[in-house]
């Protein structure tokens, strides 16, 4: 059986590990390998090498670091789908949404490419007479990316692509659930020629994440998870002295207004809220029908929902199994909380055929009706294929359920009123808002990351924000003197 080692500067580990944890496939049920969990000593080696290569890496030039960066990025351009396999046969999301995951890792990539003009400063000449002042960013130092399981390889290339090509070293904790995908970029990177040291992983539990935080050689924490592990990151991290940025869960409410086309509507509801099983942090998974549209709207997303193919995602379907077994029977116990509760349950994902061999965990789409805020189906992150529908009166009543939210990662509005659509991107609290864009992602130019409970810290992920998160600012003023200057002048400068 294969064992998954972590990755040290430059190389595989050799396996020293006395904790493994199974590696499954979620189509299947069976176990397809082992990975090793770093103990703190395994840790302490990766950061060594990553402290050991910053130097050197920090004082590379610009145009050599984006050279990397450009045969980086062709590489996984050329190979991503044997990443794409990878994602799919460890997560088990379908192969065309784990192609869609590289696609959108690599935008960071291709963002990255153009650091230089990125990480310009600035320059006041004769700032004081015969005084100038220039401003300069630097990379902060050896820097931890502890990233989870829905997005294997999109959430690390949210941050190390510019991590790197700001002058920075990164150590990756991956999730022990689907481990394999980053273990291959650290391959492409080698062959990419980046410098050993550079990028390392290590696989592991809370031990490695404590250790990681802890470690004084470790200057930033990038972490994507549940809100409750992110708020610990965030104050365990920052409590060492170090800048984090730690993104949390999510609620995601799509409210469509009487005037929207239901048919787009219900496209987009299925869409964002059964892609990938649900296993997004940008899943829709609270519907707010506004006015007397909600009966046609719930039947056409039925209707829709129906047609869904649930199986292996090397076989052509829409829809993968969950991730683990234990968090299949999470969800299937949210389904029961909420027939219990006494929502209307028009689909139940707990009577799905699968199309796939062996016992996979799979649980098909669940559509909820009349659902009500205090329901834990709509009051929890189900982490799941599981939409609720909430019915509304008026868009001042929808936007309430929003604002009153803990979480405030995603959004989105259907209509075809620009005014309403124009009050909600500006009433809303809520860090990523859509108008009939049901997943608002951004672009890479821009930044990820959502408000409230949803972030912890500052900085949001790539675009402008990443670039700042990874460097710090430092002012320098000069003044060159000339060979007329003489005297002594005690007074305060005057800046004249």
């Amino acid at each position: 059986m294969q064992t998954i080692q972590h990755w040290i500067n430059g190389a595989y580990a050799s396996p020293a590990d006395s904790r493994h944890a199974d590696v499954t496939n979620p189509a299947t049920g069976k176990v397809s390998g082992r990975v090793a969990l770093a103990s703190a000593a395994v840790v302490n080696e990766a950061v060594a090498a990553a402290a050991d290569a910053f130097p050197a890496w920090r004082d590379t030039s610009l145009a050599r670091r984006v050279q990397i960066l450009f045969n980086f990025r062709e590489l996984l351009n050329a190979r991503k789908g044997e990443l794409a396999a990878i994602i799919t046969s460890e997560h088990g999301k379908v192969l065309d949404d784990a192609l869609g995951e590289v696609s959108r890792g690599q935008e960071v990539v291709e963002f990255a490419c153009g650091i230089p003009h990125l990480l310009k400063g600035g320059y006041t000449e004769n700032a004081s007479t015969k005084v100038d002042v220039h401003s300069i960013r630097q990379p902060v130092g050896p820097v931890a990316i502890i990233s989870p399981f829905n997005f294997p390889a999109m959430v690390p290339m949210w941050f190390f692509p510019v991590a790197i090509a700001t002058g920075n070293t990164v150590v990756v904790k991956p999730s022990e659930k689907d481990p394999t995908a980053v273990n291959w970029v650290a391959e492409l990177w080698k062959e990419a020629g980046l410098p050993d040291g550079v990028f390392n992983v290590v696989h592991g539990d809370k031990e490695a994440v404590d250790t990681l935080l802890e470690h004084p050689e470790i200057k930033s924490v990038s972490f994507v998870g549940s809100t409750p592990i992110a708020k610990y990151v965030y104050e365990k991290g920052t409590a060492a002295g170090k800048r984090v940025q730690a993104l949390g869960g999510a609620k995601n409410h799509m409210i469509v207004l009487p005037d929207a086309d239901l048919d787009l509507a219900a496209d987009a509801a299925v869409s964002a809220g059964y892609g990938s099983a649900g296993e997004r942090c940008m899943a829709i998974s609270a519907l707010v029908a506004v006015g007397g549209i909600a009966d046609e709207l719930v039947a056409k997303i039925a209707e829709r929902t129906r047609t869904l193919r649930i199986g292996d995602g090397l076989r052509g379907t829409d829809m993968g199994p969950l991730v683990t077994k234990a968090h299949r029977e999470k969800v299937a116990g949210y389904i029961e909380a909420g027939e219990a509760s006494g929502a209307t349950v028009v689909l139940d994902g707990r009577q799905v055929k699968a199309d796939a061999e062996g016992d996979g965990f799979f649980l098909g789409p669940t559509l909820f009706d009349n659902v009500t805020p205090d329901m834990s189906v709509y009051t929890d992150e189900i982490f799941g294929p599981v939409l609720s529908v909430v019915r509304t009166e008026t868009y001042d009543e929808a936007l309430a359920l929003i604002n009153a939210n803990p979480y405030g990662n995603g959004t989105a509005i259907f209509t075809n009123d620009g005014g309403a659509a124009r009050r909600f991107e500006n009433e809303v609290e809520v860090g990523m808002v859509g108008i009939n864009v049901p997943i608002p992602v951004p672009m890479a130019y821009y930044s990820f990351g959502g408000w409230k409970n949803s972030l912890f810290g500052d900085s949001h992920a790539h675009g402008a924000e990443g670039v700042h998160f990874f460097t710090r600012g430092k002012v320098v003023t000069t003044r060159w003197l000339d060979p007329s200057h003489g005297g002594l002048n005690l007074g305060f400068p005057q800046n004249a």
